[in-house]
């Protein structure tokens, strides 16, 4: 048999496998561009934390005016154009010729409690916080000068109110401002109002003197009542005070209010709900017009067997 010619010989098939490869999962990049922006996040919470812990108030007020929303405008004679480092810096007074014609008249918002530049700005609450600060050491250090009074420090509280600044002269279980039932001083309580009489006394702002009392029940058939009981006791302060030293004109009013506002919600009974409230007005207190007259005193409350 004769041998078949190679060149006359069909050919193999040649076969082209194609093969896609597609990465996912743990496998991809996806979850690395993730991971950076989380990182990259982190990084700035923990800068920010630790700007917050390392730096002082002064500096962190510098630090908020700078990233305060203010109009920054190229000024001339301004950014060193007098020479090396002799410029000003945007938060200066502005030096137009017409100042209010260029950046208006319009104030900046800037976190409560965080002074501003010197144009305009806040602050008013770190003021009176340091306002509350200054009266309360004051009248700590004059209790403190009178040995028999210095444990009554803990009985008088200074806070901010929405009319000014209110001090509360507190009972407790040991200590009481009135006798019992009546509107009669105790020895402790007048030597504490002639401290605030003292401490008062140069103010300028007009003084509104409120009574409390708390809810413990009167005996039957006694003819008073913790409306008369409070405003009696506010009376009595007033009179005290101005014995003290404190010009009769700065009061602008008396008032009683009985048990209708407790220091302690929890418990109308509880004795520190006994109290006198002196606000200092601020102005908002009494807007738009001069302080009232005094108020005729209500006739002193009879004597009670109940705990007032």
């Amino acid at each position: 048999m004769a041998e078949a010619d190679p060149k006359l010989a069909i050919p193999a098939p040649i076969i082209v496998k194609k093969v896609t490869i597609i990465e996912g999962g743990h496998h991809g990049g996806a979850w690395k561009v993730a991971y950076a922006d989380f990182v990259t996040a982190m990084m700035a919470f923990f800068l920010l934390l630790w700007l917050l812990g390392a730096t002082e108030e002064k500096q962190r007020k510098g630090i908020a005016d700078y990233f305060a929303p203010t109009l920054v405008k190229m000024r001339k004679e301004s950014a060193g154009s007098n020479g090396l480092l002799g410029g000003s810096s945007i938060t200066d007074v502005d030096n137009y010729p017409h100042a209010m014609g260029q950046t208006g008249t319009r104030a900046i918002t800037v976190p409560r409690g965080v002074t501003g530049g010197p144009v305009e700005g806040g602050g008013r609450g770190e003021l009176e916080a340091k306002r509350l600060k200054e009266l309360q050491d004051k009248i700590e250090k004059k209790l403190v000068q009178r040995r028999q009074l210095s444990h009554l420090a803990r009985q008088v509280r200074v806070m901010r109110a929405p009319e000014g600044i209110r001090i509360d002269l507190m009972d407790n279980a040991d200590f009481s401002m009135f006798e019992l039932g009546t509107t009669i001083l105790t020895r402790e309580a007048r030597g504490l109002l002639e401290v605030m009489a003292d401490t008062l006394k140069d103010e300028a702002a007009p003084l509104i003197l409120r009574g409390h009392t708390d809810s413990l029940p009167w005996r039957s058939g006694v003819a008073a009542n913790n409306w008369s009981l409070s405003t009696g006791r506010a009376e009595a302060t007033r009179q005290a005070l101005v014995l003290g030293g404190v010009p009769q004109t700065r009061i602008a009013r008396i008032e009683g209010v009985a048990e209708t506002e407790p220091l302690v919600n929890d418990n109308p009974a509880d004795p520190r709900n006994r109290r006198i409230s002196l606000l200092l007005l601020d102005g908002r207190g009494l807007p738009g017009r001069a302080p009232p007259p005094v108020r005729s005193a209500a006739p002193s409350a009879p004597a009670a067997t109940a705990p007032r």
